[in-house]
């Protein structure tokens, strides 16, 4: 994990709102969505919340990554996708 990536983790585990829809999912424990340290999973993916902030670090994160350079917008979302 980057440094933007913990520090992405850290920003999540402070906000600890919780969506109604989020909240529903959770209570059915159906084993694709569950909560660890303070981090909803929801089919082995972290989910954000509806944060503007947590949003744009991870935008800004995969972006700026070392790896691309200029990454189309669909790509980019993809890359997103297999983490969040």
């Amino acid at each position: 994990m980057t440094v933007d990536e913990l520090d992405i983790i850290k920003e999540i585990r402070r906000n600890n709102t919780r969506e109604q829809e989020v909240v529903q999912v959770l209570e059915k424990k159906d084993g694709l969505t569950w909560e660890e340290d303070e981090i909803v999973y929801m089919e082995a993916r972290i989910y954000i919340p509806n944060n503007k902030k947590i949003r744009e670090q991870i935008l800004k994160e995969n972006h700026n990554s070392v790896d691309m350079e200029h990454p189309r917008q669909q790509w980019m979302i993809e890359l997103i996708k297999q983490n969040y």
